[in-house]
């Protein structure tokens, strides 16, 4: 009884260290500067430029682009109800920035199980309504390439369209861009947004550089299950997407369930272990024979 009573003291202890560690670690913590933001304002022609987050929006998934054969598509092609959507909005003409994002993009892709057209899909659209089929093929052709999975091709599409169709597509997920005549060039943001089978926007990922775990994770998530393995949803359970950092970090009440989880389960399989040998030197001594007196 002495030591099952230390045994229960022991699970209490590591219990309280799990709980205390998940409340120290620094769960959605956000840093800002004294001024609570920019100190200068943007210039004027660089207004309404930027990613503005509208998390769980729908996409008009009715709009019509042309694909890389020149064939008219409407998004919804693009989304079956089963897998995830990378959209990226980008110019393939760009002279640094898009072609950044992109290469950031595939060199995530690289280095995931996952793939483009077995698991998810990857949408890219061109922001300029000047530009062509038949420079979309050659953009994909080139990652393709680059890439080194040919099998890709089925599902990675490089779309052109008119413009109020671009900029609906945009507005819809908050991509804000803008055409700068004195550069001969867009002005616009650099991120990637993913979406859920059936069109919303599930996550955010931005700058040129994605993190392989954070793309699978942000993947695995917006396929409410449907992709992925075990492992995948054990983790997302225990970790929540930190925008501020850009990945995914400790989640106190998940930490806090996993400890308590295990606590129980150790309490329990002792306890019946316990109950066992109880049981089986009452059944011995009730079986030892009794001494008459001599």
């Amino acid at each position: 009884m002495k030591s099952m009573k230390r045994f229960i003291q022991t699970q209490l202890f590591v219990l309280i260290v799990v709980l205390l560690a998940a409340a120290a670690s620094p769960v959605g913590a956000v840093v800002e500067d004294e001024a609570g933001g920019r100190s200068e304002p943007l210039p004027s022609e660089l207004e309404g430029v930027g990613i503005t987050e509208k998390l769980e929006a729908p996409v008009p998934l009715g709009l019509e682009f042309k694909d890389e054969n020149d064939r008219t598509v409407k998004l919804e092609q693009y989304f079956n109800g089963d897998k995830p959507v990378i959209l990226t909005l980008v110019y393939y003409r760009c002279p640094m920035l898009c072609g950044l994002v992109l290469n950031g993009l595939l060199e995530s892709m690289q280095q995931i199980s996952l793939a483009p057209g077995d698991d998810f899909e990857i949408v890219t659209v061109s922001i300029d309504p000047l530009e062509t089929p038949k420079l979309a093929k050659i953009k994909k052709q080139n990652y393709l390439k680059e890439f080194g999975k040919p099998e890709a091709a089925k599902g990675w599409h490089f779309l052109s369209g008119k413009e109020n169709n671009i900029r609906t597509l945009a507005d819809s997920v908050g991509f804000g861009f803008k055409w700068i005549e004195r550069r001969k060039e867009f002005a616009h943001g650099a991120a990637i947004m993913i979406l859920t089978p059936d069109g919303r926007v599930s996550r955010y990922l931005g700058g040129i550089e994605y993190e392989p775990k954070t793309l699978r994770l942000s993947l695995v998530e917006a396929s409410e299950g449907k992709i992925g393995n075990a492992f995948d949803q054990f983790y997302l359970s225990c970790f929540h997407y930190d925008a501020d950092a850009g990945t995914y970090s400790v989640a106190a009440m998940g930490v806090m369930r996993l400890g308590g989880s295990l606590v129980a389960c150790s309490l329990g399989v002792m306890l019946i272990v316990f109950w066992s040998r109880e049981m089986k030197n009452r059944k011995a001594q009730t079986a030892k024979p009794i001494e008459g007196n001599s």
